[in-house]
């Protein structure tokens, strides 16, 4: 009887997973505008991003508008965001780092993925044109998606970010 109740509390856990699949890797696609969450090999979930203003070419220094290009982690998770949730991308990388430093400036940082501002005006002007790239370097999510990926989320994820 044991047996038949941890085989079945097993299944259950197993489907559970199934249903909410944790991302394992993450894409974002700079010139599709997509991000592509994977769990393990399986693409699970894509979404529309919004980037930096400024959004062709790597980050290359602070106030740029650029959204960096290459490998990163994402990090930690902050709840407490002035958008709606975020999660931190671990950019500048060394690499990074060396390049501003070769060219005296400094790489920028606080990258993160984040849902839709705080701020209701600029809610409203974001929402009323779709496609719009409005971060400062950041990759923005509707809010719905923000929420979807925070829950497939489990610092660290690696994310590439390609051109």
């Amino acid at each position: 009887m044991r047996l038949v109740a941890a085989l079945i509390a097993l299944a259950i856990a197993g489907s559970t997973s199934a249903a909410n699949p944790h991302a394992t890797r993450i894409r974002v696609d700079k010139s599709d505008r997509k991000m592509l969450v994977y769990s393990n090999d399986r693409l699970v979930a894509t979404y529309p991003v919004a980037l930096g203003r400024s959004p062709l070419g790597h980050k290359a220094q602070e106030g740029d508008k650029k959204t960096p290009e290459g490998n990163y982690v994402l990090d930690y998770k902050n709840p407490n965001s002035a958008y709606f949730l975020s999660i931190h991308v671990s950019y500048p990388n060394s690499a990074d780092k060396q390049r501003a430093r070769k060219r005296g400036v400094s790489p920028g940082g606080d990258i993160m993925i984040h849902g839709e501002p705080g701020d209701l005006k600029f809610r409203k002007y974001i929402q009323t044109y779709p496609g719009l790239n409005w971060t400062d370097g950041c990759i923005a999510l509707s809010d719905a998606n923000m929420k979807a990926l925070w829950d497939m989320v489990r610092v660290p994820v690696p994310i590439e970010i390609t051109p």
